[in-house]
């Protein structure tokens, strides 16, 4: 915009203000002044410069207004007004910043943050947060890294817990980590999505999918580490994931038989005594090895006629019908009518 403009800078006047006499320049001054700056803004003299002729139409705009006796008296009090405002503005800026200095003095040393604006307030607290957060991360990358020798990446503290899976470091209690797994792909559950399930139970200290590098392989898993044993329990018994798409959510280590106080009951109870599933085969196959044994033991005393030992256990048909017939007196009497 024109008022936002020191035209007698854009045709080369150095000014500082009006009390210079830049309102006492001459129109011939002014004519020649424009001159020389049209020599060197003219178009033909840059043609590979893109803002060429939008500078020299600005060029001739401010000649046209101060070459108007009306229109530069109007443009020196403008001009006057501004640069009072400003010299107010930068004493104004002088005493503000100081009273910002001071105020951010007394908060450091009393953090106290009831002089400080809600816009500041917000942001000095997001600030706060987002360090703290970033403090605690650096101390779990941390750990991990002294865990695995300072080998493990930070990104992945748990890959040597995948590759052993068996759980046992001083630093980590096996009895915290549950180990998750499901069918299909591997983008069903992501890192964060296993950790908004888990988190419903108590804190998640971290979760770590485990890579198969397997395209083929449907089963995926992943470790989550629970921040106490309580909160893995009661995950354990309660955590399914999606009805599409369960999950097994399973100790990495199997923990002693303890009394919880999670409220929640376990979800699988594996039974401690095998149920018998046919009592009556048992029995039978039982009294049969019992008496081959006897046979094996008689074998080795002396010789047994095993063609006895058949007839005795597998007597043919005709013999046994023979014998019923000779125990029936009914029969017998039939014969002799």
């Amino acid at each position: 915009m024109e008022i936002e403009i020191n035209h007698y800078e854009v045709l080369g006047f150095k000014t500082t203000g009006v009390e210079e006499g830049l309102s006492k320049l001459s129109l011939d001054e002014i004519t020649k002044a424009y001159r020389k700056k049209a020599l060197l803004l003219h178009p033909d003299k840059r043609p590979n410069d893109k803002n060429a002729a939008v500078e020299f139409q600005q060029l001739k705009s401010s000649y046209e207004i101060l070459k108007d006796e009306k229109a530069r008296k109007l443009f020196d009090d403008l001009l006057r007004v501004k640069l009072e405002r400003e010299q107010r503005q930068t004493q104004y800026d002088s005493k503000r910043r100081r009273m910002m200095f001071d105020l951010e003095e007394r908060e450091r040393a009393s953090f106290s943050f009831s002089l400080m604006t809600p816009d500041l307030k917000v942001r000095r607290e997001e600030e706060r947060i987002a360090k703290l957060f970033m403090e605690e991360i650096e101390r779990i990358r941390a750990k991990h890294r002294e865990k695995s020798g300072g080998f493990g990446t930070p990104m992945t503290p748990l890959r040597s817990d995948l590759n052993g899976e068996d759980g046992n470091s001083e630093d980590l209690d096996s009895e915290k980590v549950l180990k998750v797994s499901w069918e299909g792909n591997q983008d069903d559950y992501s890192s964060e999505k296993l950790r908004n399930l888990f988190e419903e139970f108590g804190d998640v200290v971290d979760v770590v999918i485990r890579s198969t590098g397997s395209k083929r392989r449907r089963t995926k898993s992943a470790l989550v580490v629970m921040e106490n044993k309580d909160a893995a329990v009661s995950a354990m018994g309660s955590v399914c994931g999606d009805l599409s798409n369960p999950l097994l959510v399973l100790p990495l280590k199997k923990a002693a038989p303890t009394v919880s106080s999670s409220p929640f009951p376990p979800r699988y109870v594996e039974p401690e005594v095998p149920v018998a599933s046919n009592l009556v085969g048992a029995s039978y196959q039982a009294k049969e090895a019992s008496i081959l044994d006897k046979l094996r033991k008689r074998s080795k005393m002396g010789s047994i006629n095993w063609m006895r030992v058949n007839r005795k256990f597998n007597l043919d048909k005709g013999e046994k019908r023979q014998q019923r017939n000779k125990n029936d007196p009914w029969k017998s009497l039939a014969k002799v009518g």
